[in-house]
């Protein structure tokens, strides 16, 4: 699978903008804010229906525009071209449709061209809040896994109903338990199979990290990620049980699946505490590798890997194993930014995989070089 052709409208610092790529790699060189991480931001959009960095849809729009578009043109397989488009109106809901039919559920979408991003953002899996690995690890799994997602939906509605109750019991001091029985019917089912899935997601992913990890490293330490879930020890129906007073007191739902967290070691010391800034870097791009590695098994089609100036604070041994490892037949389609053009005609120098080198300055993109 790859993707063909990438066209934008007023998205972000792009007025207008049409792209041709290779199947193999793509290269976007330019200075810092001339909009490279903008065009991988465009193809994720492709892919999540949203943006990687900004939730906030309207705010992709150039500012004094009305609406942005973005139309992609992927090849699955060999089969004829998949035509995607996202458009956004201010003050409208987002339309995003396939071959010139909107989706009734964003969520239809995701899983049909998967996708890997790497960025410098991705270090806060590392040093930010439990939320964020949470998000990580479900957007993995839905990829390639429909009825995980689909338990998503349902657990994360009825959690957001049961909390509301919560709160109108804390409010209006009264306590209906029939009422909040329902929802605590609701997610018991959702939330057994989402903790088995990311127990047997994780297991099975821990060698393959492993593997790329060591790669990247050299074979210096090893790593690890260790599962922490309240239904390690006790059903969903249970805990909330247990907790029924504490939720009462706080006014929200205290625990289960939507409270678990990974916790990221090298060498069994958390990598938060005390790895390097080299350490944190090479770990995090392994667990996107990985990530790559383990959904092309499963899809048994290569998703998209997107590397967002990952080059920075690695040493350019490091540095060569990752280009030479994506360039290799297993790897597909990889689009890489990088601010400084001599390190990517350098790396690109005795390359003879199929590449083509883009520049990019203030919202315009030219060809350099292909091959």
């Amino acid at each position: 699978m790859y993707l063909r052709k990438l066209t934008l409208f007023n998205f972000k610092n792009y007025e207008e903008a049409s792209l041709e790529f290779s199947e193999k790699i793509n290269c976007f060189t330019g200075s810092n804010g001339a909009g490279k991480t903008n065009l991988l931001d465009a193809i994720h959009y492709l892919s999540f229906t949203k943006s990687y960095f900004n939730l906030i849809d309207a705010q992709n729009i150039k500012h004094n525009a009305d609406f942005f578009a973005i139309h992609g043109q992927f090849v699955r397989n060999g089969s004829g071209p998949d035509e995607v488009s996202c458009i956004q109106k201010r003050n409208f809901k987002k339309q995003f449709r396939i071959n010139g039919k909107d989706y009734d559920r964003m969520a239809d979408h995701i899983g049909e061209f998967p996708l890997v991003m790497v960025s410098p953002y991705d270090r806060d899996l590392i040093n930010e809040g439990s939320e964020l690995r949470r998000k990580y690890i479900d957007s993995v799994i839905s990829q390639f896994d429909r009825l995980y997602l689909e338990d998503l939906i349902v657990y994360n509605k009825s959690l957001a109903q049961r909390n509301a109750l919560l709160k109108m019991f804390g409010e209006k001091r009264y306590f209906d338990e029939a009422s909040l029985e329902i929802w605590d019917e609701q997610m018991k089912g959702p939330a057994s199979r989402i903790y088995t899935r990311r127990r047997e997601f994780l297991e099975g992913f821990l060698p393959v990290f492993g593997k790329y990890f060591e790669f990247i490293s050299g074979g210096k330490e090893e790593v690890g990620i260790l599962y922490h879930s309240d239904l390690s020890d006790s059903q969903m129906d249970e805990l909330l049980k247990m907790n029924l007073q504490r939720d009462l007191a706080a006014r929200y739902t205290t625990s289960g699946i939507h409270k678990d967290d990974l916790e990221f070691l090298i060498d069994g010391y958390p990598v938060k505490k005390f790895g390097s800034q080299g350490q944190q870097k090479s770990f995090v791009v392994a667990i996107k590798l990985a990530q790559f590695d383990y959904t092309r098994t499963v899809k048994n089609y290569k998703p998209i890997l997107l590397l967002d100036d990952i080059f920075d604070k690695l040493d350019s041994s490091r540095v060569d194993r990752i280009i030479n490892l994506v360039g290799e037949n297993s790897f597909g389609q990889v689009f890489i930014t990088d601010t400084q053009i001599e390190r990517i005609n350098h790396i690109f120098a005795n390359v003879l995989t199929d590449h083509r080198i883009f520049g990019v300055e203030a919202g315009k993109v030219s060809v350099i070089n292909q091959m």
